[in-house]
């Protein structure tokens, strides 16, 4: 009920009792006027359903089907779901919200969904830095994880990514790491979203000392977490070259058992696919195939080397892939025929990988960006992956590859509510032409203002609400002494 009305109600009820309602010293005209305006604050009250925010804003982007860009636009949120989508005014009308966040400076989007990373290698920033990946991994990651990586490194260094992730308007992750138990612990204390893996390896790491422990930590992964409104447990085999091809088969049927998505490395340099056609006469897209690795719940990270056969068998199976053009360019892994990928209708997200040297950061603005100039540039074509594909491959197209496209990727009713504001009054945002394109090629991570994820507010004006941030940059620096003497 209105607070007009229940002033209306308390008025009408004095003044009965005192038998004047309406005063009789109004005119009949008046008397009836003030009746039928209080009747229809009554009627408003009662079409105006109730919702828990109101987020409003200049433009709207919602990635649904018809791509609407609303202008003046807003979003109802009843929960932890969208209830309303539309004008402004529309959703005013339709809807009466405890509280409301109103940005007249701003772009309100989906949050946007990172489809690979390692987000606890955060606290491994720039170790190693202008190197090629086998020497990067055998000569520096390797060895710096054997003699840091713990489940208090995981915890911190998670938190760490976390809040460059919720900072930077990211709300979904898909991360593969160790004590994966821990990196959901701490993503939930975030606040955030998270498809997450156990790595599966054929070597000892820091949790498991056989691919048979691993395994078996993700089947207690899976059931621990299967039905967590913010965790979706993964399967995580780490790639075709680390693994046996008994792994892999005992990590699908793992998937298969628990209806699980199912993430690995696939085809990243070109060194890893002259091995395999060497040993195996057989692309790494094929042997993963003739092993039933890849199914529509497969999201492959990469996929730089994967030519038409592959494409047309990642297409037939319905599997995910996640591009990381910052990663591939980093490590000059090559250029993912992503265009291609796009016209063949396979499911490509966007994901940052790193941030240990093959990429330093968490930046999916960054993402979208180089997604579409590495594409233009590589087709000697500015028409090929335009700045709307790039968005979607952040937002929509990135849950489709995970499996979630019902569930977030989009502001639509009945979805997720997975929202962050852009600040479009700064000198690199002004002036604006085109939303879309703003987001894609202008604005910048620092410019997101305000993250929800699951209905839950989580930044606030640029501030975390969910995490202590001056204990993670403190810890941060701690762990830069210990890992910088273990390397020693």
């Amino acid at each position: 009920m209105s607070h007009i009305y229940r002033v209306f109600i308390h008025r009408r009820d004095a003044e009965t009792r005192r038998g004047e309602w309406f005063s009789p010293r109004l005119p009949p005209r008046l008397r009836a006027s003030a009746v039928s305006f209080g009747f229809l604050f009554f009627a408003l009250s009662l079409s105006a359903a109730p919702a828990d925010w109101i987020w409003s804003a200049r433009y709207v982007i919602t990635e649904d089907a018809q791509h609407r860009v609303i202008e003046n636009g807003a979003v109802a949120i009843v929960g932890d779901h969208i209830v309303g989508v539309g004008t402004r005014a529309e959703i005013d009308a339709r809807f009466q919200a405890r509280q409301r966040l109103d940005r007249p400076e701003a772009i309100l989007a989906p949050g946007l969904i990172n489809t690979h990373t390692h987000a606890a290698m955060s606290l491994f920033r720039g170790i190693a830095d202008d190197r090629k990946l086998q020497d990067w991994l055998e000569k520096f990651i390797f060895p710096a994880e054997a003699r840091n990586v713990t489940a208090d490194f995981v915890r911190w260094g998670t938190r760490l990514g976390c809040l460059e992730m919720l900072l930077g308007g990211t709300t979904t992750f898909t991360d593969m790491y160790y004590f994966e138990d821990v990196v959901a612990e701490a993503a939930k204390e975030a606040g955030m979203r998270g498809v997450l893996g156990e790595t599966i390896i054929g070597f000892p790491v820091a949790d498991a000392k056989t691919p048979a422990d691993a395994l078996k930590f993700t089947e207690g992964f899976l059931t621990r977490f299967r039905h967590d409104p913010l965790v979706v447990p993964a399967v995580a085999p780490h790639a075709l070259y680390t693994n046996s091809d008994e792994t892999l088969k005992a990590s699908r049927a793992l998937a298969n058992k628990y209806d699980a998505p199912l993430v690995i490395h696939l085809s990243e340099t070109k060194k890893e696919n002259d091995d395999i056609l060497a040993q195996r006469h057989m692309s790494p897209t094929r042997v993963l195939d003739s092993l039933g690795v890849l199914t529509g719940r497969t999201v492959a990270a990469h996929c730089v080397w994967v030519d038409d056969a592959d494409m047309a068998i990642l297409k037939a199976r319905g599997t995910g892939v996640a591009h990381c053009p910052s990663s591939n360019m980093k490590l000059a892994s090559g250029v993912a025929p992503v265009v291609k990928m796009l016209a063949m209708d396979i499911k490509v997200g966007l994901g940052p990988d790193g941030p240990a040297g093959s990429n330093n950061d968490f930046n999916m603005f960054e993402e979208m960006d180089l997604a579409a100039k590495l594409q233009k540039v590589t087709a000697m074509d500015p028409q090929v992956l335009p700045a709307g594909q790039a968005l979607e491959m952040a937002t929509i197209r990135g849950a489709r590859a995970l499996g979630m496209e019902k569930e977030i990727g989009s502001l639509e009713a009945g979805k997720r509510a997975d929202l962050i504001l852009v600040r479009i009054d700064r000198p690199n945002a002004v002036p604006l032409y085109d939303a879309v394109s703003q987001m894609v090629y202008a604005l910048k991570a620092d410019d997101v203002r305000d993250v929800m994820v699951n209905g839950k507010p989580v930044v606030r004006d640029a501030k975390i609400l969910t995490l202590d941030e001056k204990a993670i940059l403190a810890k941060a620096a701690e762990y830069r002494i210990k890992v910088s003497k273990s390397l020693e």
